[in-house]
């Protein structure tokens, strides 16, 4: 049902502050300002935020290389491409493509430079005011016309005091560090500072088997590094779905990764250059007299020692929420310092919204910006519709991808929905035998009764773009017959789609008849 609210009306100017310039704040930005609101959006690195500068557009990038590689590392000979090599004999398993990691990252930097430039023109060119600056709630709470204090800590030192009749917290996350294993950015790196290498890490070990991890993992696997991925967890990619995250292991592993399975990092050190022999595993790096360059040791709960000449931390995030008066001003933040919303986005501090990362309701760059589009229009007493967690897609950016949307294995088996599933394996589509894709399956979920779409899991390469049509079925509450019925392309990877569907029809049929 649609909410509305009287906080300030589409006919008239209500003045909008937002503090964050990520998907979460520019896209609210955009809202308001077509709804005819007077907006400022207090932004301390640049519009875009880290989903642009730091994190999905350079991960993506240097994914896109990856992907290039995998291709064809995994299939030329299969179809049948000749590549002119003048490799000695002797070397003929050489590999005869390769990356140059420093062009990949310059593009990588320019790329995401070149966006945030355009969303800045997009969102000047609507009328919203960007200051740069560390935006945060003033003291005193609400003023006794309504509105709120927010202060900007100006580069130069400045303070500048702004009145809002309704603020946007969007400050997204950053990286976070261990006290044992602090970045130094060059051996030593979190996700946001990989970027800044020259040559590609001849072993990369990756702290942490998430989504992050996991991404980076297998695109370095796929330029040329040695692998160790170390995981705490019994298998990579804990919040996924299980088969999807079995798929991808075996073929981490069969790729060449070391796979670390209930390994706990507890502590990570630079080492300097030495002669003595190491206990650890050979690197590239040891000669005969042992390892004779900078590298790192990673030791482990159990006193194993893992040694690589870099180590790449991917733990998980810290929302940006600190000294930004929030609790002084009635914002209520959970045990990890995330803002605490409903699903119209509001925090408990009237007048005050939050959106993105800095929530932790679902760390997407779309989840961030449909919130703040929604922020925006409950705040502006403008129709809106409450964020459905259940409706987002998200993927993976692995090779294979894993794409997922709506109620997963995981809800079925704890009885949170009640539904019957198809799994289907990829190896029997003829466009993915065409393509010399082994790997991968459509999974449908749908309800027994009455054949309700509810969800969908895609693992298999460009999985984001065969989610779409699972997607469309979930939102829309579309049938299996319905999907079924639906043409597809002769021959397609998404026609696995719709032949899963008939089966769930099928299955659901002889069901109703027993």
């Amino acid at each position: 049902m649609a909410l509305l609210t009287a906080c300030g009306t589409m006919g008239g100017v209500t003045r909008i502050v937002i503090i964050g310039g990520g998907p979460g704040g520019y896209e609210a930005a955009l809202v308001a300002a077509q709804l005819g609101a007077e907006v400022t959006v207090v932004d301390r690195d640049g519009l875009g935020g880290s989903a642009v500068l730091t994190d999905c557009v350079p991960s993506k990038t240097l994914i896109a290389t990856a992907e290039v590689m995998t291709t064809f590392d995994s299939s030329y000979e299969e179809l049948g491409i000749i590549v002119a090599d003048d490799t000695p004999p002797l070397e003929q398993q050489a590999r005869v493509v390769g990356v140059d990691l420093g062009k990949v990252n310059r593009r990588v930097k320019r790329l995401a430079i070149a966006q945030s430039h355009d969303i800045t023109q997009s969102v000047t060119r609507a009328g919203v005011t960007v200051l740069r600056g560390r935006g945060r709630l003033g003291a005193g709470g609400q003023a006794v016309d309504g509105s709120r204090e927010v202060l900007v800590d100006a580069p130069d030192g400045s303070v500048q005091s702004l009145r809002a009749d309704a603020v946007l917290i969007a400050t997204g996350a950053h990286p976070r560090e261990l006290p044992d294993a602090q970045p130094d950015g060059e051996r030593i790196l979190t996700w946001t500072q990989v970027y800044d290498l020259e040559e590609l890490p001849r072993e990369l070990i990756v702290v942490g088997s998430g989504v992050t991890g996991a991404e980076f993992a297998g695109a370095y696997q796929a330029i040329g590094s040695k692998v160790t991925l170390v995981s705490s967890r019994d298998r990579v990619l804990p919040g996924e779905d299980p088969d999807a995250a079995e798929v991808l292991e075996e073929v981490f592993r069969r790729r060449g990764m070391n796979v670390m399975s209930r390994s706990r990092a507890e502590t990570v050190k630079r080492v300097s250059a030495r002669t003595e022999a190491p206990e650890g595993p050979s690197s590239p790096e040891a000669g005969e007299e042992g390892w004779v360059g900078d590298h790192v040791e990673v030791t482990l709960s159990d006193g194993t020692v893992i040694r690589g000449t870099h180590c790449l931390m991917a733990v998980g995030s810290i929302p940006n929420t600190a000294d930004m008066g929030l609790e002084e001003a009635g914002v209520k933040l959970n045990d990890w310092g995330q803002i605490q919303v409903d699903r119209v986005s509001r925090t408990t501090a009237p007048g005050v919204y939050a959106a993105g990362d800095c929530t932790g309701v679902f760390m997407l760059a779309s989840v961030a910006a449909m919130q703040g589009r929604i922020a925006m229009y409950h705040a502006l007493g403008d129709a809106v519709q409450p964020l459905n967690l259940k409706t987002v897609a998200s993927n993976v950016f692995t090779d294979p991808e894993i794409a997922t949307v709506g109620y997963t294995a995981a809800d079925v088996k704890c009885g949170k929905m009640d539904a019957v599933e198809v799994k289907l394996p990829l190896r029997g589509n003829p466009r993915a035998k065409m393509q010399g894709i082994r790997d991968g399956f459509v999974k449908l979920f749908c309800r027994p009764g009455t054949g309700i779409v509810v969800g969908g899991v895609v693992v298999a390469p460009r999985a984001s773009e065969l989610i779409h049509p699972i997607s469309l079925a979930v939102d829309a509450n579309l049938t299996v017959e319905q999907v079924a019925s639906a043409f597809t392309v002769y021959p397609s990877v998404s026609g696995s789609t719709a032949e899963a569907a008939r089966q769930l029809h099928i299955r659901k049929r002889a069901d109703g008849e027993s």
